[in-house]
């Protein structure tokens, strides 16, 4: 009965989930996000993520860090998509420590990393945790998290990597435009104003290809990047349109496995926006993609369950176990 009750929750959610651009109006989305598949979770993929939660769940800090309050942020959200509740389930305990730990975190300014990335990470947990526990803290430091983000943005549309509104890059921008997409979903007030310069600094970020470039007017596109930029657009409310569909054309050229995919130097952060993205997409996107990506993730994880790379263990393995469980459908954010 204890399962069925934390499952619930979350379900409960994702079918009151509503898209920023939809934020002034009276209308609500109840579908999202692609149809399961056949042999969707495999039981490699269950023994995978069993052994990444362990792992995690032991490597916790005593006082609840899995390293800062975005990296513990992540791993709060990888143990929320195995249906856990802060304080309910097997990993409850787990996941209300690292929630009490990131509500500590946050400041009076608002800001609850040391910078904008982790920020934004940090942001997002404190609103998928938000929306399932009601919890009064979780609401004062998550308003106050949203401020800050509101009010860093720059002239252009887009964050960066400190909380000040003077530049930006599409890669920061996606962290802070899905934070603010899942406090919206949590009842939080959200400036129309704010996602519609989001937009419009995302779609100038496309280039050509259907890819995105990092800066306006700054190179070429490259998979992290252009994950992330598919990703805004979705987050944004942006469900169809030629951006969109050139981007997903575009990622469908940089599957798992493949050499850019694999090589990129960010490839757990491209393919943590890039599942999300095909997975919002839906049908032969997703069709093509899940089976690809699980097969790189699964293949990727050390003897002790653990992944390795990029910021630290935790932040691999907290992305890993996140992608892994995509599929689940449990965090209110996957939906439209």
């Amino acid at each position: 009965m204890i399962r069925l009750r934390y499952l619930l929750i979350p379900v409960l959610l994702l079918a009151g989930a509503v898209s920023l651009r939809a934020a002034e109006k009276d209308t609500t989305e109840t579908t999202g996000g692609a149809l399961p598949l056949k042999d969707e979770i495999t039981p490699e993929v269950k023994k995978s993520v069993q052994r990444g939660l362990a792992w995690l769940a032991k490597n916790q800090g005593e006082d609840g860090n899995y390293g800062d309050a975005g990296i513990t942020g992540l791993a709060g959200l990888a143990l929320m998509a195995d249906g856990n509740m802060p304080g309910e389930g097997r990993y409850g305990r787990n996941l209300e420590r690292a929630l009490d730990f990131v509500v500590k975190s946050v400041q009076e300014s608002g800001m609850a990393s040391g910078e904008m990335y982790g920020h934004g990470f940090a942001t997002l947990f404190l609103a998928e945790a938000y929306g399932t526990t009601q919890r009064a803290d979780v609401k004062e430091k998550l308003q106050l998290a949203v401020r800050l983000i509101v009010q860093t943005q720059n002239k252009q549309g887009g964050w960066r990597y400190q909380p000040v509104p003077n530049d930006a890059d599409i890669s920061v921008t996606i962290c802070e435009v899905m934070a603010l997409r899942a406090a919206r979903n949590a009842g939080i007030k959200v400036p129309k104003k704010t996602i519609d310069m989001a937009l419009d600094y995302v779609k100038k970020s496309q280039c050509p290809d259907g890819g995105f470039m990092y800066t306006l007017g700054g190179g070429g596109s490259a998979f992290p990047r252009s994950a992330a930029g598919c990703a805004i657009l979705y987050y944004a409310g942006v469900y169809n349109g030629q951006e969109v569909n050139n981007g997903i054309k575009y990622l469908s050229k940089q599957l798992p496995g493949q050499s850019e995919n694999v090589s990129s130097g960010h490839s757990f952060y491209g393919n943590y926006y890039g599942t999300q993205a095909m997975f919002m997409a839906g049908g032969d996107a997703w069709g093509k993609w899940w089976p690809a990506v699980r097969k790189q993730i699964i293949g990727l994880q050390q003897s002790e369950g653990n992944w390795s790379g990029e910021a630290s263990d935790q932040y691999a393995t907290a992305m890993a176990l996140i992608i892994l469980q995509v599929p689940n459908r449990l965090l209110p954010i996957l939906q439209k």
